[in-house]
């Protein structure tokens, strides 16, 4: 199983040059069945990112660029009336694909935003009294600008905790920056041509593969300890909820898994932490990485 992820992480460090971690991240975001908000400036490769991941693993794939006068109905789809057999047929939105990318989220207005909540949390949506179940694996990857931007509507604590993990890909290093130059459009092509080299019932497999790796009763008090923290310490407003709870777990055997082992370590914990935990917190991207250090020398770790 190793080698499938090794393989799939390899294929997208040709578009996304640089940034292995936060692909490594991304990836154990979707074997968790997890939906993924990367937060950063337009630009950084965020949708370059969602794209190749749905060409490397087959799947289907959808684009909505979230404005202020977008309505719920161009999301999810909607009845229309036919005048030849006098019925409404339902005709389906973008959201029935495997992987949908819900670019520049905050732009659109609560409303949109919470016509999300449903698929990302059940699978489905309801349309007319009607349910349609949607494909599987179903993948929500949502951007969003950093809220200083002009025209951004901040998402609500309840639909931030839909997501999985937040990411941010960041500045690239010089090297790394001056390769893009020389490079041109020429990333464009290679998202198109990327090969796809695992199957649904592959991929299926390596989600439920996540399960099956031990999370030992040391690396479980550790993830409790690290939530009490959030929870007694009166740093923060919001602390960690039971579902940040399962999320931790959850995603720490993934990130082992894509590292090769079938146990979980405190590294791993401390590898997805700041991801799963971040946004929940409302602690901004730019002040992450302090604020998550802090709490780490603040709990002991399990020898």
């Amino acid at each position: 199983m190793s080698q499938l992820t090794i393989k799939i992480i390899e294929d997208l460090s040709q578009l996304i040059l640089g940034k292995n971690e936060q692909l490594k991240l991304a990836l154990c975001c979707l074997l968790s069945k997890g939906h993924l908000l990367i937060e950063d400036l337009p630009g950084m490769g965020k949708t370059t990112l969602s794209h190749g991941l749905a060409n490397v693993l087959g799947l289907s794939y959808q684009r909505v660029q979230f404005t202020s006068d977008l309505l719920p109905a161009d999301i999810t789809g909607s009845s229309i009336f036919n005048s030849q057999t006098h019925t409404f047929d339902f005709h389906s939105g973008p959201i029935f694909s495997q992987i949908l990318l819900a670019d520049e989220i905050n732009r659109a207005s609560p409303k949109t935003q919470s016509a999300l909540l449903e698929a990302m949390e059940e699978g489905q949506v309801t349309i007319d009294g009607q349910t349609h179940a949607l494909a599987q694996p179903f993948f929500v990857i949502a951007t969003q600008n950093p809220l200083h931007q002009s025209g951004t509507h901040p998402l609500p604590e309840s639909q931030l905790d839909r997501f999985f993990m937040r990411i941010s890909l960041g500045y690239p290093d010089s090297e790394v920056e001056k390769s893009l130059i020389l490079q041109g459009n020429k990333r464009h092509f290679e998202t198109e041509q990327l090969e796809c080299n695992i199957s649904d019932q592959q991929l299926f497999a390596l989600q439920d593969e996540v399960m099956n790796v031990k999370l030992s009763e040391p690396v479980v008090q550790y993830i409790l300890d690290l939530v009490r923290y959030t929870r007694d310490s009166g740093e923060f407003n919001d602390p960690l909820s039971p579902r940040a709870s399962i999320a931790l777990g959850l995603s720490a055997r993934a990130y082992a898994l894509i590292s090769g082992r079938d146990y979980t370590l405190p590294d791993d914990v401390q590898a997805i932490f700041g991801c799963v935990a971040g946004h929940r917190l409302n602690i901004p991207c730019s002040e992450q990485f302090e604020v998550v250090n802090s709490i780490f020398k603040k709990v002991s770790v399990p020898v």
